[in-house]
């Protein structure tokens, strides 16, 4: 990462970014760009160095911010038609920590309206395309962020990670994503998804580049009840692992899974046992129920939080209503993605009376018995190893038109999500069809910057 200095101009970081953004402008990474007022912070940046005055760790730096992140700046969207004009009155906690260390916003990435996907094929304003393949989706609900990255637009990326938002956009698009332990990241000034899977996150194309952002937008906010006190205050050298042994997910590595997703991950393990870790195989049955628990408990927030959406107190209110009832119905049925509307479907639907404790309470004692399944794994092992999705990048429209299939793309990347636990995805090989793979590191609580390490032996090894 160039941070500004006396020798490099902030000025020139960000027109580079901006360049790049206008010539890689048909993969639509961006639903707005920000060229004014980016050059703007660029210049006052330049007049500081002149003046010999302190900046921050990241001046000058030039960055994506996935357009669910509230900033006064521009409109934010969350790629929805609810929110199409949307000036936010309120700067999130985690753009807030950026920009008070230079870091400079050169424009909104696109996402999975509302982060409702795994494509960004639900955006309102169209597909982001993958940065490797123009015929196959970026991910999501990040997708925007990962490409954005990926064609060296920008160094790093926001991004959020509710079941996979930026583990497995990252995995397409062959860059690191962080999803950290939940309430690392303040949630404030983010439009909420699901909130007890919620984590912000970084998309970037090295470890200590994710390493770094990661340091910044970390720590307790008032703002938010369920973040924890800043346990990346430390170097990596302080976050090795203590029993140097890994587990590898064995209830991963079977049907469904793409024979060249199987082969990365088992290369991984060679190469992790050449930088000194012990690796075997463990079986953790739980991890089937993992994508039924989450497709219960996450639609069921989804609707809660969607319900502020009415047409009433902000967001888009149809034309065609005449009456309170038409205002709610219409301005709902017109604002939302086909993928909102069923997602809110199914979580009024396990928490309908009658049905609450058949799914939504059963789904949360499984949950339960998730986490404890976790847990036990790690009195044995440092991290476990999986990949991130079962296969690489799949063509667009492959899957819209079956949600169950579109959901599976999921089942490697929501259980850690269901737990709390942080979960780094690295690149890890490409397919036949030059398709990036990845894989995926998962630690105990607050193992954040242990995974960072992991990682970055096995890549010093490779």
């Amino acid at each position: 990462m160039i941070i500004a200095d006396k020798n490099t101009k902030a000025v020139d970081l960000v027109r580079a970014a901006l360049d790049k953004a206008k010539e890689f402008e048909d993969y639509h990474c961006f639903i707005s760009m920000n060229e004014a007022r980016a050059l703007d912070k660029a210049r006052e940046i330049d007049e500081k160095i002149a003046r010999g005055e302190k900046v921050g760790r990241l001046a000058g730096v030039p960055y994506a911010l996935k357009d669910n992140y509230l900033s006064p700046e521009g409109v934010t969207t969350a790629a929805a038609r609810m929110l199409d004009n949307f000036p936010s009155p309120i700067t999130a906690t985690a753009v807030a920590k950026l920009e008070a260390e230079g870091a400079i916003m050169i424009g909104r990435a696109n996402l999975d309206a509302y982060a409702h996907g795994s494509s960004t094929e639900n955006s309102y304003f169209g597909p982001t395309l993958n940065a490797h393949n123009k015929s196959r989706v970026a991910g999501g609900s990040s997708g925007g962020s990962a490409a954005a990255v990926a064609l060296g637009i920008v160094p790093f990326a926001l991004g959020s990670d509710t079941g996979g938002s930026i583990r497995q956009p990252a995995s397409y698009n062959g860059v690191w994503g962080m999803k950290p332990t939940y309430g690392t990241v303040s949630r404030y000034g983010v439009v909420a998804m699901a909130s007890s899977t919620d984590v912000m996150g970084c998309l970037a194309n090295n470890a200590d580049d994710v390493d770094l952002v990661m340091s910044i937008i970390a720590g307790k906010d008032p703002k938010d009840s369920t973040t924890l006190d800043n346990f990346w205050n430390r170097e990596l050298e302080d976050a090795k692992p203590k029993k140097k042994k890994i587990g590898i997910i064995k209830d991963f590595l079977g049907d469904g899974v793409n024979p060249e997703v199987i082969k990365t991950v088992r290369d991984y393990a060679e190469k992790m046992k050449k930088a000194g870790f012990e690796v075997e195989e463990v079986e953790m049955p739980i991890m089937k129920y993992g994508l039924a628990i989450y497709y219960i408990v996450q639609p069921a927030e989804v609707a809660s939080n969607l319900s502020r959406y009415d047409g009433i107190r902000y967001g888009h209110r149809s034309n065609e209503a005449k009456d309170l009832d038409s205002i709610y119905s219409m301005s709902r049925d017109e604002g939302f993605m086909p993928e909102n509307k069923r997602r809110i479907m199914i979580g009024n639907f396990v928490l309908s009376s009658g049905f609450y404790d058949a799914y939504y309470l059963k789904a949360q004692k499984a949950r339960t018995l998730l986490i404890n399944a976790y847990n036990e794994a790690f009195e044995k092992y440092d991290a476990l190893l999986c990949a991130v999705a079962p296969a690489p990048a799949f063509k667009f429209g492959e899957k819209t038109d079956d949600p169950l299939q579109m959901y599976m793309e999921d089942v490697m990347s929501v259980p850690p999500s269901m737990a709390g636990l942080p979960a780094l995805a690295a690149p890890a090989g490409t397919s036949k069809e030059g398709l990036p793979i990845g894989i995926q590191l998962i630690g105990p609580r607050k193992s954040d910057q242990m995974l960072i390490n992991i990682a970055k032996s096995v890549e010093e090894v490779a």
